[in-house]
């Protein structure tokens, strides 16, 4: 790569945050169908069950937890880290870790949601799951919005 092609890869801080503002919220939009997609499974299977409505509050509940004390410190960080880039490069929206962790997460959860099928207590726990997730990335966005970082 020329030095003139590597300079291209530049971009602003404002399409950093944009980038992983994208990647926040599409991630809590997807978690938060496929966690409601296996609860609706899980009342298929057994209707007569209570369990579903536990299910339908602890996600959320839980979520909002992860939200208030690890996810927007998280976001808080990445746009803070991003705010002081020199030359900013397309792939930095994230720190290196993260995509790894991303990666990892994806590929593990495509399984979990396969091995639930047909099995009430693992649909109920995975929903319970993939809605945590998707509440406190969800729930942190506000920090994108706090920070201004649309305008940055």
């Amino acid at each position: 790569m020329t030095p003139y092609s590597y300079s291209m890869l530049t971009v602003s801080t404002r399409t950093l945050n944009i980038l992983a503002a994208f990647v926040w919220y599409v991630g809590g939009i997807v978690l938060l169908l496929k966690g409601g997609s296996l609860l609706v499974e899980a009342h298929s299977l057994k209707p007569e069950q209570e369990w579903l409505w536990l299910a339908a509050v602890a996600g959320p509940f839980i979520g909002g937890i992860k939200a208030m004390f690890l996810f927007s410190k998280s976001c808080q960080r990445n746009l803070t880290r991003i705010g002081v880039l020199d030359q900013p490069k397309i792939w930095q929206f994230f720190r290196p870790w993260f995509f790894v962790a991303l990666i990892v997460m994806i590929l593990a959860g495509a399984p979990l949601s396969r091995l639930a099928h047909n099995n009430y207590v693992f649909l109920i726990g995975v929903g319970i799951l993939d809605l945590s997730i998707a509440i406190a990335l969800l729930g942190s966005s506000y920090v994108f919005w706090k920070q201004k970082a649309f305008l940055k």
